[in-house]
């Protein structure tokens, strides 16, 4: 919960279904009608929020921010609509609610899908009427407030099943703004890694911007990205500040934050767990019927496995090889093998 929301609030990206989504944005944000910013996490929901309210008439008043996940049920009310001292027990004071702190300006309602049946009853009369009720008062009070709204719910189906009230969802839906995830943004990935590499290279003061190697791109790319944007910052934010040789291109990229030889396991899923494969090897993925030419699959892979571990050793050939349980000369083979002796030199 806060008085707007301080964050970068730069669009980066190229795709169409991305710029199609900005500019969809910008043609709601003069209009005063609630809009609905629908996506999964981290695909910008809150930034589009503030486009709305930056580009409304109303930029110069609050844009205020309530994250209806983040409080219990009893809460949300009272946060929402105020109340009156001695209202409840706790109440021990007046306290305004946030569509009266908002007043002439937005209110940005985050994680809609999971306000009460009692809250989005109440919430429907201040959208319809223009009126809130603090708890413990009979005297309604007028206020002037635009809604936006997100949530990364299927709101149709709720409400088909009774866990949303469709007469809020038609009112709140006068435009719906569906954010498309970074793995459907074709080329952003690239766009987005390199911003954000560059910006952490800036942060450490290194002298340079190496790039990235060919297969952390590929990485990049293959990699499903169910965290969005948010999860693609934090990896490339951590791959640049963990490596410390600002004059060669980032060789190595870690996905799982968490991902440790060492990471503890309940004793129970570790007695019924799949074998791990040996030296944190990726484990064979992807769709076998696809594969029309098994030995190219096979060294496609071998050769992806040996670039990861050339990276993550900061391309010193006999820890490489350590961890992949190969002796020196059989490393050598694999690197002459797949044309990567040059970068082993490294």
């Amino acid at each position: 919960m806060s008085w707007g929301m301080d964050r970068e609030t730069q669009f980066i990206g190229q795709s169409g279904a991305f710029l199609d989504a900005v500019e969809r944005a910008s043609r709601a944000a003069p209009m005063r009608r609630p809009v609905l910013v629908i996506g999964e996490r981290g695909t910008g929901k809150e930034i589009i929020a503030e486009r709305l309210h930056r580009l409304s008439t109303r930029w110069q008043e609050p844009l205020v921010t309530m994250n209806c996940a983040a409080l219990p049920e009893t809460l949300i009310e009272a946060e929402l609509f105020g109340h009156e001292a001695g209202a409840f027990t706790g109440a021990t004071k007046v306290r305004a609610g946030r569509f009266e702190e908002a007043d002439k300006g937005t209110l940005f309602l985050d994680e809609l899908g999971t306000l009460s049946m009692g809250a989005q009853e109440r919430l429907l009369r201040a959208v319809e009427y223009g009126e809130v009720t603090r708890i413990g008062s009979s005297r309604p009070m007028r206020v002037d407030v635009r809604i936006v709204a997100a949530t990364n719910e299927d709101l149709p189906k709720m409400a088909a099943q009774g866990r949303f009230r469709p007469d809020l969802l038609d009112r709140l839906s006068f435009e719906v703004i569906t954010l498309p995830p970074l793995r459907v943004r074709e080329g952003d990935i690239a766009v987005l890694a390199d911003y954000f590499g560059r910006r952490m290279a800036a942060e450490l003061h290194w002298d340079s911007w190496p790039g990235y190697s060919a297969h952390v791109q590929r990485q990049m790319e293959d990699y499903a990205w169910p965290g969005n944007v948010r999860e693609l910052r934090n990896v490339i934010e951590r791959a640049v500040y963990r490596w410390d040789d600002f004059s060669a291109p980032i060789a190595h990229i870690q996905f799982d934050p968490f991902e440790s030889p060492w990471k503890p396991t309940a004793a129970v899923a570790t007695a019924h767990a799949a074998p791990v494969p040996a030296n944190d090897t990726p484990a064979p993925r992807g769709d076998f019927d696809a594969v029309a030419d098994l030995r190219g699959a096979v060294d496609a892979h071998e050769r992806a496995i040996i670039e990861h571990h050339l990276g993550r050793n900061r391309y010193n050939q006999r820890q490489t090889a350590k961890a992949l349980g190969l002796s020196y000369d059989q490393l050598r083979h694999c690197l002459k093998k797949h044309g990567l002796m040059e970068r082993g030199e490294g």
